[in-house]
């Protein structure tokens, strides 16, 4: 996978251009971490936002489109491929940062590449 396709949904991930995700909860591949809080679905630099309430302590991260890999519209969950540990351990999220900083985008997206689950 490309850095550029690390923003950009599956095809198999079943999502549809202007399916409003917020509000979504998230799974990781060993159990829950939030809800979606926020989305982009910008051409080369789609993400969802997850508020992971209690969990890491309010925190919210950052998961690149390329992350998701299935969504489930009827349960209105999205299955990511990475673990709790994974999202937990990427780069803070900065909400200053997110939208048009090309240093944090690459940062995020070479943590999600270097950290693929084999599947």
């Amino acid at each position: 996978m490309s850095d550029a396709n690390i923003w950009g949904y599956q095809s198999t991930a079943g999502y549809t251009a202007g399916t409003d995700l917020v509000g979504y909860k998230v799974e990781a591949t060993d159990g829950s971490i939030g809800k979606v809080d926020k989305q982009s679905e910008d051409v080369s630099s789609s993400y969802i936002v997850v508020d992971t309430g209690v969990w890491i302590f309010g925190k919210h991260v950052l998961l690149p489109a390329g992350t998701v890999q299935r969504i489930d519209a009827d349960e209105k969950k999205i299955y990511v491929d990475r673990t709790k540990e994974q999202i937990k351990d990427s780069p803070e999220f900065d909400k200053d940062k997110h939208t048009g900083d090309a240093g944090y985008h690459e940062q995020v997206g070479t943590y999600y590449q270097g950290n693929r689950r084999n599947v």
